[in-house]
């Protein structure tokens, strides 16, 4: 049905007390989760604060706008992302199959028209018979219900709810800050020192490339290192993300590691010198077709007028026109092993799940999968079934259990990487696997460095493939064992 205006509790009482399930946050998390419950002919009820109570990251009232990049991450080859990607498509995940559908090219990642796919989720939740989105900050959680509630109010909860939900957990909350990078026009691109194409040539050549001289980089770089910064807080120390740095943070860690970072040249050849530039700034589509461009890698906690200063020193960009200017924000969670059960419900309160960055999940995918998880066990605790504990020989699955069960103490966000898999069972004893350690330590003996790291190479990507094969036959088994692969 379509959106509710209420004005007080008394009306949202009303509305309440018809759900079958609770949903607070209307981000990637909890939209999967509201379309994963209604889909099992459940009544819904998904409450979103905004417009009412707009974050500054954000710049809409679309549902699961994406607030940092566009892209979702690698979508192919034997990579964690992709896996995670492919088990979500056989969970059958609506914003997976959304994000395809929005698809603006971006080589081996999955980047998205982040308008359409906004205004596509938001669509789909507002025209759905069982789901009543009401836009209403809720500043408690409606425990007296006795229904199952999905939290996935994401990174920045509101003040009220986030204290509601710390007493609750008995426990404060962690943060880290992290930041967007800015998007330019492409009519602002000056088209003739620019180039297009991706690394190693791989993808569709889409990527706009900003190529360095030594001269261009080093003048960037000083200039960026002593640019003026948004000042954090006095009662906030800084508390970065490493896998979401701001650009001058990296910068101020030495001259080169720009060059080693999102500037790295490697596999990018100019086609007007047939040669390596010494950096290189890539531009990523926002759109299909292309009217903008993000900074790929450029988050940035910068002021404004000196994004504009200091990016417009990049060869192709000196009179950029930034359609959005790159932007900080807290971002809060809670100390997930100590307080979440691998099903995601709360410890002291099961009838709870939580979802999303909350949960100390990192990522667009991995927040839509915790999403999806959330969502599949409230339903299933509405509909009288135990909640599901995913096996962690599935990407989902391992990353669930690192939330659940990773040191209290040093606990921060993760994203998907085949670390959190457990071992394959006589990994070492394969023969190709033996053979290609035998290949490595006499190209090491013989000192050939760039044939060693070819074969660490493929040594990883075998690793990577058995791994991937691996985690979606058990997945294929789960999803029978448990009957949760068809939605009624």
């Amino acid at each position: 049905m379509p959106e509710v205006e209420i004005s007080n509790e008394r009306e949202l009482d009303k509305i309440l007390r018809e759900a079958d399930v609770i949903v607070i946050g209307g981000g990637l998390a909890g939209s999967e989760a509201t379309l994963q419950i209604a889909s099992r002919g459940l009544k819904v009820v998904l409450l979103e604060a905004r417009p009412k109570t707009t974050p500054p990251a954000f710049h809409s009232d679309k549902l699961a706008e994406l607030v940092c990049s566009n892209s979702l991450g690698a979508y192919m080859g034997y990579k964690a992302p992709a896996l995670l990607k492919e088990e979500l498509k056989r969970w059958g995940s609506f914003l997976i199959e959304i994000a395809f559908r929005s698809r603006v090219p971006a080589g081996q990642a999955l980047a998205v028209d982040r308008w359409k796919f906004a205004q596509e989720v938001t669509e789909k939740i507002t025209q759905h018979p069982n789901i009543t989105l009401v836009r209403f900050e809720v500043k408690r959680l409606p425990l007296e219900y006795d229904k199952p509630i999905v939290v996935a109010t994401g990174p920045l909860t509101t003040e009220p709810l986030a204290e509601d939900i710390k007493r609750l957990i008995g426990s404060s909350w962690l943060y880290f800050f992290d930041a967007a990078s800015p998007i330019v026009e492409a009519e602002s691109i000056n088209w003739e020192k620019v180039f297009k194409g991706s690394r190693y040539n791989l993808g569709e050549g889409e990527y706009v490339n900003c190529p360095m001289t030594e001269e261009e980089y080093n003048r960037f770089w000083e200039e960026l290192v002593e640019a003026e910064v948004v000042p954090l807080k006095d009662f906030e120390p800084e508390k970065l993300f490493e896998g979401c740095l701001p650009i001058e943070e990296i910068a101020k860690r030495g001259r080169d590691t720009l060059r080693f970072g999102p500037l790295k040249p490697v596999g990018l050849i100019d086609p007007r010198t047939g040669k390596e530039p010494y950096a290189v700034v890539q531009l990523r589509p926002e759109n299909d077709p292309p009217t903008m461009y993000s900074l790929v890698g450029f988050q940035t906690r910068l002021k404004w007028s000196e994004q504009r200063r200091v990016f417009r020193l990049i060869p192709g960009l000196e009179e950029a026109v930034f359609v959005r200017y790159g932007v900080m924000h807290k971002n809060i969670f809670v100390n997930s092993p100590t307080v979440l059960k691998p099903t995601l419900g709360l410890k002291a309160h099961p009838k709870v799940f939580l979802a999303g960055q909350i949960t100390g999940s990192e990522g667009y995918t991995e927040n839509i999968a915790t999403g999806l998880i959330a969502g599949v066990n409230a339903s299933r605790l509405a509909r009288g079934k135990e909640p599901l504990v995913i096996p962690k020989e599935t990407i989902i699955g391992a990353l669930i259990n690192y939330l659940t069960t990773a040191s209290p103490d040093s606990f921060q966000p993760m994203g998907v990487n085949f670390n959190l898999l457990p071992p394959i069972e006589g990994f070492e004893e394969l023969p190709e696997v033996r053979k290609l350690r035998e290949e490595i330590a006499a190209a090491r003996r013989k000192r050939l460095w760039d044939l060693r790291r070819s074969l660490r190479r493929k040594l990883k990507e075998l690793k990577g493939k058995l791994l991937f094969e691996r985690s979606l036959r058990r997945l294929e088994e789960f999803l029978k064992e448990v009957g949760e692969f068809e939605r009624p």
